[in-house]
This record gives structure tokens, C-alpha cells and sequence, in this order.
């Protein structure tokens, strides 16, 4: 068999987006060797696309925040079957965390009185969101990385990790190929910490990078480890829709929170006709109200338009739907307008949302400063991954941790815009600590060589069915064609019991891929070991979809369009059985302590 190149290090991140390097950092400093393995370069994290901001409650911009509003907007948004503790701790920790990556050198828009600036976002009570510009997950990443850097770890940039490695139960490392040369690499490591982000990929219409294809979620499945919430997947309600060839790129919260405002075809503000009973407490009662609320005024209350995602998606899909959309089948996203309330709104928004000006102006041609944006849903963020313990990160398997997207418990059915970065920070620290302490604690572990050899010899098996077998890339986009039509924003029983017959057949054809030429920076045999991937979470999600027979935050069943108190009580949890098929169970979600109770129902008025 192929030979392959060794290393060893004490804890393993795989992943460099916020939450890999955050972990890398904090372990790097309790004096334990670090390697850190990314698919792309570094830099270059699926992490720079949150644009808005992170939120946590500093209280610059409204002195009424606090972690006890924060915690209760987040558990509220993530209808109540959130993991409590990790809501809980990233709201206590994340201003922190803001606080640290400050004093590593972020550069945060700032109040007058120059203390670090916070904007609204949808979701959140009050301004929250510590933001630069809206270039804020590009800030996280430069001065993570940078400070990365200066701790002198060692990165693996343009590596693809194939497979976990195991020894009697515990992680022992990884099995990665370089994507330059196509060359193995085996990684031992007595902790491995998995933040490798979403799985956006599985879907025709995304706002995630080429990255996003679940990696880290199926490489913990095969492991042995559990997925929870797979059902729950966001659908930013704001992604670009025209032209074709930029469909589904994102359109950051921070223009409806900085007083964009949501129209159809008929010019209507339609957000108004369907506020949330449980949200009509905190809900301007109109325009007037709502303007005056994104300009800060604390007697007011907040627009329509910053409403959590799941429901403005809904809104924009039935707007869609109901023939009332844009000429491309979106709803217009209009910020112009604001140059009604303020003399030099042109300016207000190049400096507010440089970002968006820039990414209209040159690849749609529009000038948002003078015209509408047409927008529409796009597949953004998955709630669910890996099940985590909530304090130190670590999964079900010893030695295994993971942090960011790719773990699961935080966010519950709806994760709250500016919510991703702060979990990054927060809980990439915490995986990081841990997975450090778990090294220092254990000793080595033992590769398992045959373990090594069966992985190479089937990842190459592509080659060896050349041109005559199935394209990868047409399994793909067949699969993410499913995935979009079947088990998108709106679901059906019919239609996803569908979808799970067709992901059977896409893994049928998957075995049965070939590619030709060399292992040089070949795009096909990557797409070809990236469908391993992607089916796995494309299953878990048709299937945990169709066990949740009610309709909550990011899973909206047409079929079962209420919520159903029974539902709200349990997680629902994938797992590998013995015979190496999908496994469902429902794990019971502990009761909340007293203390964090009663912080939600005084938040309730």
C-alpha cells in the first residue's frame, strides 16, 4: 500500500475557522504541541462569511442587557429544547471572549464614548452584536489567526482529513491526504478536536463555502459518536438570488438591522402581517416604531424584520409562493429608503455595510445606496452535530471533542443571528482547555496500521474504475437537487420518505464513482470522498426530519404545522448500529435548574 507521512502531536484540531483556531490557541497555551489541519488555506474559513457581528451582552448600546436576557432570547429562539448549560455559558462567557479578542489586536466599530459599538440583530432584545463593519467574521479569523501564528503551532493548510483513528474506543488520531499532491498522511494525537464547520453542501441553493460538506459530522458518526437536532437546519431568510451564478450568497442580518426593510412585489412591508404571538410583546406596532428602535431608542421595539430566521424565511417563502415575489423569486430587501429619514444615507451605508455595497456593485451591478437588494432564503447553518457535553466539548468517544457548527446543543431548533461567532470563541476555548487537559491526563495512543491501509485502499478505489464509472459530480448535484426540493423549508412525510429512498440509490451510485489521471489537485476525487460526507448528513437529516412529527424554529412541517408539547421534552439523536445503519433514538432533555427557570419567565414580559 501506498507509504504516507506521520506526525505527532498532543492535541489535534481539525478545522481553522473560529472555533478550530480558538481551541488551537487555548490549547497551545497550557504548553502542549498543537497541530492544526485545514481543508482550504489558512485564513480562509467558511468563518469570514458572518458578517454582522457576535454577539455579546456588554451593555454598551442599552444598559437593560445582561447574560440573563441573552441566555433567555437564546433559548427562546431555540423553542426551549436547547442545551440549557451551553446556552447558559455562552452567555456569561462570550462578552469575555469579546473582551480577549480585543486585547489581541480586533479592531471593533466603536460608540462615541469609544467603547466597542453593538448592533441589532434578529432575535436579540437589545443591541448586542460587537461587529466591524459588517466584516466581522473576517476580523475574528485575521486576529485569531495572527495570534495563531505568534503561539508558533504547526499548521497543515490544504489537507482533508479521510478518517478517524481509533484504539479501543478512544481517538487516536486521523488519516488526511494532501489536496496538492494527493499524498497520505497519518496524524497521531492523544485528544482530537473536530470544528469543521456546516454541511450547506448537501444543498442546491447554499450561502456556505465549497468546504461545507459535513465533515466533521460524518467523520464522528463513523466514529461511533452521536448526532443530535439533524433535523434543525437554518435557512437564512437573506441570501442573494440574482444573478444565477451568485444565488444563495449571503446578505448579512446587519442590513435589516441597521433599518432594512422587507417589501414584495406589491410594495408591501409584509413582515407586519404575521408577528409570533410570542413575540408580539416585543414587536413594533409600526414602521414608525421600528425605525425609531434600530435608532436606538429604548422605548421602542424592534421591526418585524428582525424576527428569527426560521419565521422571516417562512414569510419571504409564502410571499414567493403566493405569486408576490421578485422578478427573479425572491422579495426586495430595501435600505435605500432610509434616505427619507437621514440627509446623508448614502454615506451612512457605505460605512455601515461596506461590505454589501461592494458585493451588489460588483456582481449584481446594483447600487444598494439607491435601490433595492432582491433576496431570498438560502441554506446557511445546521443546529445539529455532534452531541457534546456541555462544559468540556468532549463527545461520546474519549478523547473526542468538537466546537462550533459541527457540535450541537447551543442553539436548539433556531440559532440567533451573531449567536455562531460568540459560540465559536466560547466554546472553541472551552474544547481547547479540555482536549488539552485530557492530553496531559492520558497517555499515547496506538495507531492502528490495518485501520490506516483499509482507509487508503478505499479512498483510491475511484481510480480504479476510472472514466467508466459514475460521475462524481453528477451524484452531487443530484443529491443536492433532493435535498432542496424534498427536504427544504417546507416538508412533507411523502416527500422525505422520498428523499431517504433516493439518498439510498446516491450511495448505490457512490460506490461505484471513478475518476481518472493523477492524484494532483484533482477536483473530482476529492468531490468523489467529499459524497461519503454528504450522503451521511443528508440522511440524518431526511430521517430525524421525518421523526419530528410537529413544526419548530428551522423544521417546518407542512404535515404537522404546530408545535406539539410532547416534541419539546426530547432531542433527536443518529447513531451507527452494530450492522453500520442509521439508528434513531429520542434522548430526554434534563429539567432546567429553578434559578435558570425563573430568568425566562421574568424575561417573558
Amino acid at each position: 500500500m501506498s507509504t504516507y507521512a506521520t506526525y505527532n502531536y498532543d492535541v489535534l484540531i481539525i478545522g481553522a475557522g473560529g472555533a478550530g483556531l480558538r481551541a488551537a490557541i487555548e490549547a497551545a497555551n497550557t504548553g502542549v504541541s498543537v497541530g492544526l489541519i485545514c481543508k482550504s488555506l489558512l485564513g480562509k474559513a467558511h468563518t469570514v462569511m458572518a458578517e454582522g457581528g457576535m454577539a455579546a451582552a456588554m451593555a454598551h448600546n442599552d444598559d437593560r442587557d445582561s447574560w440573563k436576557v441573552h441566555f433567555a432570547d437564546t433559548m427562546r429562539g431555540g423553542q426551549y429544547v436547547n442545551n440549557w448549560r451551553m446556552a447558559e455559558l455562552h452567555a456569561k462567557e462570550a462578552p469575555d471572549r469579546v473582551r480577549e479578542l480585543e486585547g489581541w489586536g480586533a479592531v471593533f466599530d466603536r460608540t462615541p464614548d469609544g467603547r466597542i459599538n453593538q448592533r441589532n440583530f434578529g432575535g436579540h432584545r437589545y443591541p448586542r452584536l460587537a461587529h466591524v463593519g459588517d466584516r466581522t467574521g473576517l476580523e475574528l479569523i485575521r486576529t485569531l489567526q495572527d495570534h495563531a501564528v505568534y503561539l508558533g503551532m504547526t499548521v497543515h493548510m490544504e489537507h482533508t482529513v479521510i478518517e478517524l483513528l481509533l484504539d479501543g474506543g478512544r481517538v487516536a488520531g486521523a488519516l488526511a491526504y494532501d489536496r496538492e499532491r494527493g499524498r497520505f498522511h497519518v496524524f497521531s494525537a492523544k485528544a482530537v478536536v473536530l470544528a469543521t464547520g456546516g454541511i450547506g453542501r448537501a444543498f442546491k441553493i447554499t450561502s456556505n463555502s465549497w468546504e461545507g460538506t459535513g465533515d466533521g459530522h460524518a467523520l464522528a458518526y463513523r466514529a461511533g459518536a452521536e448526532l443530535i437536532d439533524m433535523e434543525f437546519i437554518q435557512f437564512h431568510p437573506t441570501g442573494m438570488v440574482w444573478p444565477p451564478s451568485v444565488r444563495g450568497i449571503l446578505v448579512t442580518e446587519g442590513v435589516r438591522g441597521e433599518g432594512g426593510i422587507l417589501k414584495n412585489s406589491e410594495g408591501r412591508r409584509f413582515m407586519f402581517d404575521d408577528i409570533p404571538d410570542n413575540y408580539k410583546p416585543q414587536t413594533a406596532s409600526d414602521p414608525e416604531e421600528g425605525w425609531r428602535y434600530v435608532q436606538q431608542d429604548k422605548s421602542a421595539r424592534r421591526p418585524p424584520e428582525l424576527l428569527t430566521r426560521d419565521h422571516v424565511a417562512r414569510c419571504i417563502n409564502r410571499e414567493v409562493k403566493a405569486g408576490r415575489g421578485s422578478p427573479h423569486g425572491g422579495v426586495f430587501l430595501d435600505i435605500a429608503w432610509i434616505k427619507e429619514k437621514m440627509s446623508d444615507a448614502e454615506g451612512h451605508i457605505k460605512r455601515k455595510l461596506p461590505s454589501m455595497y461592494h458585493q451588489f456593485k460588483e456582481l449584481a451591478d446594483l447600487d444598494i445606496t439607491k435601490e433595492p437588494m432582491e433576496v431570498g432564503p438560502t441554506t446557511h447553518y445546521v443546529m445539529g452535530g455532534i452531541r457534546v457535553d456541555a462544559d468540556s466539548q468532549m463527545s461520546s468517544i474519549p478523547g473526542l471533542f468538537a466546537a462550533g457548527e459541527c457540535a450541537s446543543g447551543i442553539n436548539g431548533a433556531n440559532r440567533l443571528g451573531g449567536n455562531s461567532l460568540s459560540d465559536l470563541i466560547v466554546f472553541g476555548k472551552r474544547a481547547g482547555e479540555y482536549a488539552a487537559q485530557w492530553a496531559r491526563d492520558n497517555g499515547a495512543a496506538r495507531i492502528d496500521d490495518g485501520a490506516v491501509d483499509r482507509a487508503m485502499r478505499a479512498s483510491l478505489l475511484p481510480f480504479e474504475r476510472g472514466d467508466g464509472g459514475e460521475n462524481p459530480y453528477k451524484v452531487q448535484a443530484d443529491l443536492q437537487d433532493t435535498m432542496q426540493a424534498l427536504v427544504g423549508i417546507v416538508r412533507v412525510e411523502k416527500e422525505m420518505q422520498e428523499a431517504v429512498i433516493r439518498i439510498q440509490h446516491y450511495n448505490e451510485r457512490s460506490t461505484r464513482v471513478g475518476v481518472s489521471g493523477h492524484r494532483e489537485y484533482h477536483a473530482g476525487w476529492h468531490t468523489a470522498l467529499d459524497l461519503r460526507n454528504l450522503l451521511t448528513v443528508s440522511e440524518a437529516v431526511a430521517r430525524s426530519a421525518i421523526e419530528r412529527r410537529e413544526s419548530r424554529g428551522g423544521h417546518f412541517r407542512d404535515d404537522y404545522p404546530d408545535k406539539v408539547a410532547e416534541f419539546a421534552t426530547f432531542n433527536i439523536m443518529v447513531k451507527q448500529d452494530s450492522g453500520g445503519t442509521m439508528a434513531l433514538s429520542r434522548v430526554p432533555i434534563p429539567p432546567m435548574p429553578e434559578h435558570l427557570k425563573a430568568v425566562i419567565e421574568e424575561q417573558k414580559s
